[in-house]
């Protein structure tokens, strides 16, 4: 449910047409008498991309890595995002993109233990089956050989 007043049809019109004049977001929120929040929101559900308005990416867009980070490398990460946690004045979308970074810190951990986990245990199997293939090997080389001259031959 919106929280602010409606938009009416002429200042979607008027929107629309600051827009393709290529007018930025404060220019935009000023003159229509609305939140740079409420713009970029209108924008975004009517198409329109607004200059100084951050382009937010969804997860379908972006680059997957070609190496996975290291442990490392994710913790600082997550030590960076505490750190600037603990710095006064932070706004509220701040705050919420230090909560993701630590959320997606504690998610990635968990999910390289098990990646790696699952690695040795594939590499234990492999070895395994290694093992196997070389015990059925030796394992025909020693089985007996019947001896036929102690075959009981057939009466005729």
């Amino acid at each position: 449910m919106p929280k602010g007043k409606p938009w009416t049809p002429e200042e979607e019109a008027k929107l629309k047409q600051m827009v393709a004049c290529g007018e930025n977001l404060e220019s935009i929120s000023t003159k229509l008498g609305k939140t740079e929040n409420a713009v970029i929101q209108k924008c975004r559900r009517l198409g329109l991309v607004v200059e100084g308005a951050k382009r937010y990416t969804s997860s379908s867009s972006i680059p997957l890595p070609a190496e996975l980070p290291s442990p490392e490398e994710a913790l600082k990460m997550l030590a960076g995002a505490l750190k600037a946690a603990t710095q006064p004045g932070l706004d509220k979308v701040e705050v919420q993109r230090l909560q993701v970074v630590a959320t997606l810190a504690r998610t990635y951990d968990h999910l390289l233990a098990n990646y790696v986990r699952y690695r040795d245990i594939e590499a234990k199997l492999v070895e395994l089956e290694k093992k196997y293939a070389q015990l059925a090997e030796k394992a025909k080389g020693d089985a007996p050989k019947p001896n036929t001259a102690q075959m009981v031959q057939p009466s005729t």
